[in-house]
């Protein structure tokens, strides 16, 4: 993970739809293919499924997987109340919640810990120094950010040295479609040597062509659970980058998410792009894109295609 010492899977095993779109002996089968495959990074959150996520993991490790195998990533900082978003990134708030975050997952320790968003309510310094005592204490081995933007995250590394903790990772959305990452935070990056997540490296789904041809009634897009989440890629630019994989996929013999996977995952400072799947079979399909290596020239047209 960026230039720490952490050691991580190309792919990470994302469950945002934990205990609300994918039910536990779902989970159970996602977890189990993910590490056949070799993976061992899984990504979660406080405040994902209201706490759901984490407890299916919390009985998968106690019941199916032993806790070495994996490499868990949690986030703090985000929450509902009364079925609304709520971020505070206060000392207070952030420990406290990473305190039940380990309960419910039944472990000691998570091994990745980030905030899981900027706030200007709350003052750099005092949000980090949660940081610094997660460590310091053992409940978490490494710490990072996410949703930072490159100054954001340059000025936490800045002030996380001064206590002698580094910051070795930013979750952040990325992907053919979302490009705002560039070039200042990959800058970023690479320069200060933390390792960048992509959430969402398919475009929130868009980039597995499946809305080529309308809204499919599984989709996300039609989802009452996330019904906005899809929309704002539903538009001709995509649809132009849709169209540009699907070319590409076909000279290639492998699907359009494996291609926009490969794409992403190759950027510099990306280590882990965090995958979502409903099903084994389709996590599969996504696993595949780790064999596959664009031609340069591939990569230039997607570059143009979607800049």
């Amino acid at each position: 993970m960026g230039a720490s010492g952490l050691s991580v899977s190309r792919l990470a095993l994302g469950t945002m739809t934990w205990g609300r779109t994918t039910d536990e002996e779902e989970a159970r089968t996602l977890l189990r293919t993910f590490l056949d495959a070799g993976g061992n990074l899984v990504d979660t959150a406080h405040g994902y499924a209201d706490g759901a996520s984490e407890e299916f993991i919390g009985r998968l490790v106690e019941d199916d997987v032993p806790r070495e195998d994996l490499v868990i990533c949690t986030k703090s900082g985000i929450s509902r109340r009364s079925g609304q978003r709520v971020v505070d990134t206060s000392r207070h708030s952030l420990l406290s919640q990473l305190d039940l975050s380990l309960e419910r997952m039944g472990t000691d320790h998570v091994d990745l810990w980030l905030v899981h968003t900027w706030s200007d309510e709350v003052p750099l310094a005092e949000t980090l120094s949660a940081l610094e005592w997660a460590v310091s204490t053992g409940r978490a081995r490494y710490v990072g950010v996410s949703n930072f933007t490159g100054w954001q995250s340059a000025r936490a590394l800045s002030l996380l040295e001064q206590a002698r903790v580094p910051l070795v990772a930013n979750e952040v959305e990325y992907s053919l479609v979302n490009r705002s990452a560039e070039p200042d935070l990959l800058a970023a990056a690479q320069s200060l040597g933390f390792g960048l997540m992509p959430w969402s490296p398919l475009g929130r789904g868009v980039l597995t062509g499946k809305y080529r041809n309308g809204i499919p009634a599984d989709s996300r897009a039609a989802s009452r659970d996330f019904p906005r989440f899809t929309a704002r890629y539903l538009d001709d630019r995509s649809t132009g980058i849709v169209e540009a994989l699907a070319i590409a996929a076909k000279g290639l013999e492998v699907t359009p998410a494996e291609v926009a996977l490969a794409w992403v995952r190759d950027r510099p400072g990306v280590v882990s792009p965090v995958v979502g799947a409903r099903t084994a079979a389709q996590l599969r399909s996504t696993l595949a894109s780790e064999s596959l290596e664009l031609p340069e020239e591939l990569v230039d047209a997607l570059d143009e295609v979607s800049a």
